[in-house]
């Protein structure tokens, strides 16, 4: 069986390839597959170092946020520190406050007391000189009588109220 017999298939099938082979190099079909391929290649590369650079943009833009977040936090708890600080000064200027107004009231509750116990006790000064003023006068008016001992008697507790007021 000799190859190049042209009664045989196979050499048409060899020949067709050989010519579909020919007419691919001729019309640089390889050198059009190999540039679409490298573009494709080129076109994945440049996908991907766009890919990188976002990454690596988003990277920095985490660790931006987490670091302001790290800040935030540690200003809020700076914060509620202050704000601990400041209502322990407030409740301990409220207690002095509290205490001083407390003192205030029981100094002034005192000097109220000491002022109504001076008082009865002028009240009661006053009512036990006029009662022995009375008893005075009636013991005088009986014992001494006439207008001699009125008189003595009138002058006498004059100066006796005079002296006791």
């Amino acid at each position: 069986m000799f190859i190049f017999d042209p009664s045989d298939p196979l050499f048409w099938v060899l020949v067709s390839f050989a010519t579909f082979i020919g007419l691919i190099v001729y019309y640089k079909v390889p050198a059009i597959v190999a540039k679409a391929l490298d573009d494709r290649a080129d076109a994945i590369r440049k996908e991907l170092d766009e890919a990188r650079k976002l990454r690596e943009e988003a990277q920095a833009l985490l660790s931006d946020y987490q670091r302001k977040a790290r800040e935030a936090e540690k200003e809020a708890q700076s914060i509620v520190e202050q704000a601990k600080r400041e209502a322990e000064a407030l409740a301990a200027d409220s207690r002095r406050a509290l205490v001083e107004s407390l003192d205030r009231r029981s100094k002034i509750a005192q000097e109220k007391i000491a002022r109504a116990e001076a008082q009865a006790l002028s009240e009661v000064r006053s009512t036990a000189v006029e009662t022995a003023l009375a008893a005075a006068h009636e013991i005088l008016k009986t014992r001494a009588g006439g207008t001699t001992g009125e008189s003595l008697v009138s002058q006498s507790i004059n100066d006796l109220r005079g002296k006791l007021n």
